[in-house]
């Protein structure tokens, strides 16, 4: 091809990559011009990084979720296979913008610290960061995190000493997806001190959150934390008015719940920490009504507190039905965690039912039911599994490992061969060996032994359990 010929060819290619570049670049403008916040100042990423800060608190020390919490934090309890519980709000952030992440923990930290330190990294150009906030003793305070409220007051140092106009304040251990921005937007427009995210929920639930009620410019008039009262949940329940409004179609009674997800303004967080109250639900937002204008943020996603071992249990399970309430698979705001090089699943036969295997998972011909298997699960040959939650493991036994087990008469980490196990919990690295039967039948619905626990009816296996060869629990 002659030299006039190859310019030819490369204006035209150099035109249909200009077109494309056009096409696509055109594609993404109005994308953005249609983003129902577009005219909002928050849709600027520069705006996010200099005026909000976001603060998750995990220092509790969960004993709801006992024994899952005896060596770790809530947080840092695993969940959906491979995932930490502090996985979920860490992404809500994320995929909201918001880069600048603080993370307030107290009791058995080691793991949580190690899975952030890992998992979440900005690149040195970036204003981003997700930092442990750990609980420290210094000379004007010598005691630890005394509620959610002091927490935040002990860190106001650290927090004030970064750029921000308005804080987020967020639970370390609800599953639930939320684009903050939302309720930015909403706290901004109804130029609101503190605003609460708030959802609505059936009786069963009242009795263990905040309950409000809310005037027809969405400000908060009322606040009572776990209303137990029959007389007094009455006189809460949403009007049903308020049903055609925030387009609820239920005809069951209805109250409006704290999410525990909280927006203020810098100067009402530094007011309304100017005292020696202990909790946001408590004691700051019920005083805060008759001083501020608070507004709620109603919510109405999927939204689950997993802060007890019912609540834990039942969400990982769902997590394996055809149309999860939460979804993982959901690309659009994924969920964050720890890359890890973990070779695929291998399954050697057997029944496999609306089940899920993490990566690395080896299983012999098991017949699994209901099952969320986490990382390095291993189940053995005719294993029986059926609505059980297994942890897996945090490493591979080698086979010096596993034969020097065996002539100690200890079981390799997993289930063994032949063993039958429902409605259980399996934490991480636990060993169980062969034929065993591990069910709740016949037992209490709460108790302690030194094999197992029981909780709400489920069975749990605590970390590091060695359950022999042929037992029965």
């Amino acid at each position: 091809m002659n030299l006039q010929g190859c310019k030819h060819r490369s204006k035209s290619l150099l035109l249909v990559v200009f077109s494309w570049f056009l096409l696509v670049y055109g594609s993404t403008v109005q994308r953005i011009q249609r983003h129902p916040m577009a005219s909002n100042p928050i849709f600027s990423a520069s705006f996010l990084s200099r005026n909000v800060l976001s603060v998750i608190l995990g220092g509790g020390a969960g004993t709801r979720l006992f024994p899952l919490t005896k060596e770790r934090s809530k947080p840092a309890v695993p969940l959906g296979g491979k995932y930490r519980l502090v996985d979920v709000p860490i992404s809500n952030c994320i995929n909201s913008g918001l880069h600048r992440v603080f993370v307030m923990t107290q009791f058995l930290s080691a793991s949580l610290h190690r899975h952030i330190s890992q998992s979440y990294k900005f690149d040195h150009f970036s204003r981003g960061f997700v930092e442990i906030l750990a609980a420290e003793q210094t000379p004007t305070s010598t005691s630890w995190y005394e509620g959610t409220a002091d927490a935040v007051r002990k860190n106001l140092v650290h927090l004030t000493s970064q750029p921000f106009e308005y804080l987020v304040i967020l639970s370390g251990d609800q599953l639930y997806r939320m684009d903050y921005l939302q309720m930015l937007a909403h706290h901004i427009q109804t130029e609101a001190d503190l605003t609460v995210a708030t959802i609505p929920v059936e009786q069963d639930s009242v009795a263990g959150l905040g309950i409000m009620q809310m005037n027809d410019a969405y400000e908060i008039t009322r606040f009572e934390e776990k209303p137990k009262d029959p007389e007094l949940q009455k006189a809460l329940q949403l009007p049903k008015t308020w049903y055609e409004r925030l387009n609820i179609s239920s005809d069951k009674d209805l109250w409006l719940a704290s999410m525990g997800i909280y927006i203020f303004n810098r100067k009402t967080i530094l007011e309304l920490l100017d005292n020696a109250q202990t909790d946001f639900g408590k004691h700051i937002i019920p005083g805060a009504i008759q001083t501020h204008k608070l507004s709620s943020y109603v919510f109405q996603g999927y939204w689950e507190d997993v802060g007890t071992i019912k609540a834990f249990f039942e969400a990982n399970l769902d997590l394996t039905s055809l149309v999860p309430k939460f979804n993982f698979f959901d690309m659009q705001s994924p969920v964050f965690t720890r890359p890890r090089f973990l070779p695929a699943s291998k399954v050697n036969g057997g029944h496999i039912a609306q089940s899920l295997l993490s990566d690395g998972c080896i299983v012999q011909g098991a017949r699994l039911k209901d099952c969320m298997l986490g990382i390095r699960s291993i189940v053995g040959a005719d294993a029986d599994l059926e609505e059980v939650v297994m942890m897996g493991g945090d490493f591979y036994e080698s086979q010096d490992s596993i034969e020097q087990s065996e002539v100690q008469g200890c079981p390799r980490i997993g289930i063994g061969s032949g063993t039958t196990v429902r409605h259980a919990i399996i934490d991480k690295n636990a060993r169980i060996g062969k034929n065993c039967q591990i069910t709740p039948d016949g037992k209490p619905q709460d108790m302690d032994h030194e094999l197992y626990h029981m909780r709400d009816g489920i069975v749990i296996i605590p970390k590091n359990a060695i359950v022999p060869d042929n037992t029965v629990i």
